[in-house]
């Protein structure tokens, strides 16, 4: 038997099925937006939600009761979640070269004027002031938390999560009001399409890191983390602050300057 510091991955059908689960989620939506029923859409929610959670679950298994993650596999592991994280990176980046493109030169079509004619932009220093509050108090958090971790100080890293996530939750809570009280819709112009397409696409990466965070949470309070063995926590934190950052762009770009 030849021993090798790699994990060789077992043949798995959790990926098939998360693609699956994702196409018929953006199937779905696309009917739901049409008016043609929300039941492909659930379906894809309900696929990806469970395989995820199986797929999640095995992961965990691997690492921390089947010692799979070396210090070979754990620098393999980051060096996946810093080229995800780059790849989320030229997401946006597309997202803001739209939105400065619209911007710095308006056409014709829409008053030749940003914000477009007619349009009644977001007070910046309203919500959305408080939400950059609320963002950055919980990459404070979320650092306090890492930190916590080295310490071997269980009982700070469990409070500095629970204020990470109950942050993340009252984040989307705020912005989910926004969005019943704004203004404007997707559909006026190129303003409230980028408008919508950009903080939609953070605020769901904002669940989704308030998930990522949720779990690391749970597997705290499991004992799954030691100072020297917590890749885990680290890329959600990471992701966290990546969150951050694009926030904090979006903030001074689409509501400050934009505005």
């Amino acid at each position: 038997m030849i021993r090798q510091p790699f994990h060789v991955l077992e043949y798995s059908p959790w990926p098939f099925l998360v693609a699956v689960g994702v196409l018929a989620i953006t199937c779905g939506a696309a009917a739901w937006f049409h008016n043609h029923g929300a039941l492909c859409l659930i379906i894809g929610l309900t696929l990806t939600t469970l395989t995820s959670i199986i797929w999640w679950r095995d992961v965990i298994r691997e690492g921390t009761y089947l010692g799979f993650h070396s210090s070979v596999v754990s620098s393999g592991l980051r060096w996946a979640m810093i080229q995800f994280i780059l790849s989320e990176v030229l997401f946006f980046a597309a997202f803001f070269w739209g939105f400065f493109h619209s911007s710095l030169a308006p056409t014709p079509e829409i008053g030749c004027t940003w914000p477009p004619t007619g349009i009644n932009p977001i007070n910046p220093f309203s919500i959305p002031l408080l939400n950059t509050a609320v963002l950055l108090a919980s990459g404070v958090t979320v650092t306090w938390a890492h930190h916590s971790v080295m310490n071997k100080s269980r009982t700070e890293t469990l409070q500095a999560l629970s204020l990470t996530v109950i942050l993340g939750v009252y984040f989307t809570f705020l912005q989910a009001g926004e969005y019943m009280e704004a203004p404007f819709t997707i559909a006026d112009s190129a303003y409230g399409t980028l408008f919508y397409v950009c903080t939609g696409f953070h605020g769901m990466h904002v669940l989704v890191g308030t998930m990522f965070l949720s779990v690391c949470l749970i597997r705290t309070f499991l004992y799954h983390f030691s100072d020297g063995h917590h890749f885990g926590f680290e890329a959600a934190a990471w992701y966290w602050h990546f969150v951050d950052v694009v926030w904090i762009c979006l903030y001074l770009s689409i509501y400050w300057w934009g505005s």
